[in-house]
């Protein structure tokens, strides 16, 4: 029944604007499951379900994990957009992006999490992205080049 309820509840989510735990107690009662507020409560943290800003103006719930994918999917577009070029000089790698998307190319470089970078330092339209060890940096070099589908 757990995995039933939680099921609709997902699809709930994604076909609906659901704001609030009442809307989505009623919701699923309309589809015949019996719950209280704090089953509801309860499903909602055990889905990792958060709210983010609706079409409507409000908030609305989505599965985590969705919200995560289209997050990314965001950032890997602000990275293949503005990025123009990158040179390796010893263990950092000079990345050349569009004037003005330095920053945010940086915040996308950071957001992909790779280990082998220590950190970025972004100007205007510069970044310099530190690399671990120069021994890691065909790795890195390799792992942007995928992203940007070349």
């Amino acid at each position: 029944m757990k995995e039933q309820r939680q099921s609709a509840i997902l699809s709930l989510i994604q076909k609906h604007e659901i704001e609030t735990q009442e809307d989505l107690a009623t919701s699923l009662e309309n589809q015949g499951f019996r719950v209280t507020q704090a089953t509801v409560s309860r499903d909602i943290r055990e889905l990792k379900l958060t709210k983010v800003a609706s079409k409507s103006g409000g908030q609305k719930y989505v599965a985590l994990t969705n919200y995560e994918q289209q997050v990314s999917e965001k950032v890997i577009r602000v990275f293949k957009d503005a990025f123009v070029g990158m040179e390796c000089a010893g263990n950092i790698l000079v990345i050349r992006t569009l004037i003005g998307m330095g920053n945010a190319v940086a915040a996308a470089i950071d957001a992909f999490n790779f280990e082998e970078i220590v950190g970025t330092l972004a100007g205007d339209d510069t970044i310099f992205c530190v690399i671990k060890t120069v021994d890691e940096m065909n790795t890195i070099m390799n792992k942007f080049k995928e992203i940007l589908g070349s």
